[in-house]
């Protein structure tokens, strides 16, 4: 009988005791109270963030899910990676990593970009200052590929006064760059290397060749290295196509 009773009486404390912890972690003392949001915010600020994510976020101190938290902060247009932590008893911190865009990515009706590790995401819009970044393109999961290679091309066109513009990388492999003055030049395809080293014999010979028409560099239209042991080239002003030529072409 003792034995009995003390059972009993032990199982009805501990149901007590958890009724009254299930009451009081839920109790609106321990509400959310303050979110405390940290970090270099160039694109974002504290109180929109704070208005946005907030009705996301259910449950109180106790019993709300921080991965859920971070997960609806990381949603928010240039935020790249969120740190979450309680504090007690009622404060929510949060410690924030925007994404630092280099490039627009895809087409340009879009407002995709991607960033320093190659990451394409969304920027809900751009600020004026980055509208004159280089725009990327390929197949979906090549965004680092590409950011690569349009950094190892920048030193080569460099030196020409060509800057690039845009660098699009096609289902099939092959290369396309756009320089300045939406100068185009196909690069043909092949491993990286390949590629880079068809480009660099462009870009040693190219002046010599603007040079011969009484042309620089940046006179360039567009060229195609796709061809075996050399390439085509088209200079503004400058045509192989003869009077005679034309006057045999209009009859």
């Amino acid at each position: 009988m003792n034995l009995t009773a003390t059972l009993l009486f032990t199982g009805c404390a501990l149901f007590a005791l958890a009724g009254g912890a299930w009451w009081a972690l839920r109790h609106p003392a321990f509400a959310i109270a303050r979110i405390v949001v940290q970090g270099e915010l160039a694109h974002n600020n504290a109180v929109t963030l704070r208005a946005n994510v907030a009705p996301q976020i259910s449950g109180n101190f106790f019993t709300m899910n921080l991965q859920n938290v971070r997960r609806a902060f990381e949603q928010v247009p240039w935020v790249r990676s969120a740190q979450v932590q309680r504090e007690f008893p009622r404060t929510l911190r949060v410690r924030l990593t925007e994404h630092h865009a280099v490039a627009h990515w895809g087409p340009e009706s879009g407002t995709a970009m991607v960033n320093t590790e190659g990451e394409v995401f969304e920027s809900n819009g751009v600020d004026d200052e980055l509208e004159d970044l280089q725009r990327l393109d390929g197949p979906q999961g090549s965004s680092a590929q590409v950011l690569a290679m349009a950094q190892a091309l920048e030193p080569i066109f460099e030196p020409l006064g060509l800057d690039i513009t845009a660098l699009a990388l096609s289902v099939r492999g092959g290369w396309r760059v756009t320089l300045g003055e939406d100068a185009t030049v196909e690069l043909g395809g092949g491993t990286p290397p390949e590629v880079i080293a068809r480009t660099q014999r462009f870009a040693q010979t190219l002046t010599r060749v603007a040079t011969q028409f009484g042309r620089r560099a940046d006179a360039l239209e567009s060229a195609d290295l796709r061809h075996i042991g050399g390439y085509a080239v088209r200079l503004r002003g400058v045509t192989t196509v003869t009077a005679q030529t034309n006057a045999h072409a209009a009859r």
